[in-house]
């Protein structure tokens, strides 16, 4: 591969959030139709206001270095965000579905802005680093908006699917078969992460959380056991699939520590959702021992986020450093 300048790369992480945004508007255009609780529906439709301009401001700053957004990645973005609202559609606990999707894709996008931040101020654009940073505290804003109406989202859900609170117990063992899922497909790709982590600190650090995850996995499993189920089979052949998927992915990015970076961020994010409404649910269900186990594991995903947040400089040197950029 050529060497690439950092005017070239700004451009690419330009492009790479007018994609992420345009997956946005397609999520929360249609979000507010299936949100399922009006204090939700209210919070998809402020932040829908919020992404057109944070769309408007990302093309113009491709339009001031003579650039223009790619059609290839915007389409594969509008396209991610229907797949997104067609899985939260097709699920029976749609509103804690959608709320705990849109969580972790705030924080992907927040992950995406950090480092376009950085690029910028590589590239010494002052403007590009304005309006990362700024769109960057507007992502933070709406994550924390989603954050406050997770009990909203599990009263919404467990409306939708158990109306009787003598079916709770059902449910929470079906949230905890999610958990065990996502657990898994976590493993998978903590599992790959340090060949490709493109640096030993980073590697250190997906090394130390596979070691929790492992530790997450059997408590799930254990709850489950003790409440007479079992994980889903079908569900974690899927998530180990799509880790997979991901892994291949990421290898065949010409700039893999940051993307992955910024994916493993926004998984933690999604897992913490996943447990904060598990936690909810198992309240509701009078299962002590399960909540204080979700409790338990989202101290730990949420220490897991921070450390990964620590080294967004770290993970660009070594995007930059693949692509030919000196740093």
């Amino acid at each position: 591969m050529a060497d690439r300048t950092i005017d070239e790369q700004l451009v690419k992480y330009l492009t790479d959030v007018h994609s992420i945004e345009q997956q946005a508007l397609t999520q929360l255009k249609r979000a507010p139709d299936i949100a399922g609780d009006p204090e939700i529906r209210e919070v998809f439709q402020q932040h829908l206001h919020e992404t057109e301009r944070q769309e408007e401001r990302v093309r113009a700053r491709l339009d001031a270095r003579g650039a223009s957004p790619s059609k290839v990645k915007d389409i594969a973005g509008a396209a991610g965000g229907v797949g997104m609202l067609l899985f939260a559609k097709s699920q029976p606990d749609t509103p804690g579905k959608l709320v705990a999707h849109a969580y972790s894709y705030e924080h992907l996008e927040l992950a995406a802005y950090e480092l376009l931040r950085r690029v910028a101020d590589r590239a010494a654009d002052a403007e590009t680093s304005t309006v990362a940073r700024d769109i960057a505290a507007e992502e933070l804003r709406m994550a924390g908006r989603l954050e406050s109406v997770f009990d909203r989202a599990a009263e919404a859900s467990l409306r939708e699917v158990a109306p009787d609170p003598s079916e709770h117990g059902e449910q929470l063992d079906k949230y905890l078969a999610d958990a065990h899922a996502i657990e898994m497909q976590a493993i998978q790709m903590l599992e790959r992460a340090p060949k490709i982590a493109g640096n030993k600190r980073l590697s250190r650090l997906y090394e130390e959380h596979l070691d929790e995850t492992r530790r997450h996995e059997q408590r799930i499993r254990g709850r489950l056991e003790a409440r007479g189920g079992s994980p889903s089979t079908i569900k974690d052949a899927a998530m180990r699939l799509g880790a997979l998927n991901w892994g291949g992915f990421f290898q065949a990015q010409p700039d893999t520590p940051a993307k992955l970076a910024g994916f493993a961020f926004a998984f933690e994010h999604l897992e913490m959702a996943g447990y904060e409404l598990l936690r909810r649910v198992a309240a509701r269900a009078g299962d002590t021992e399960a909540a204080d186990d979700a409790a338990a594991i989202l101290i730990e995903e949420r220490a897991a986020a921070e450390r990964i947040s620590e080294q967004w400089d770290i993970a660009l040197e070594g995007s930059l450093s693949e692509v030919g950029v000196s740093s």
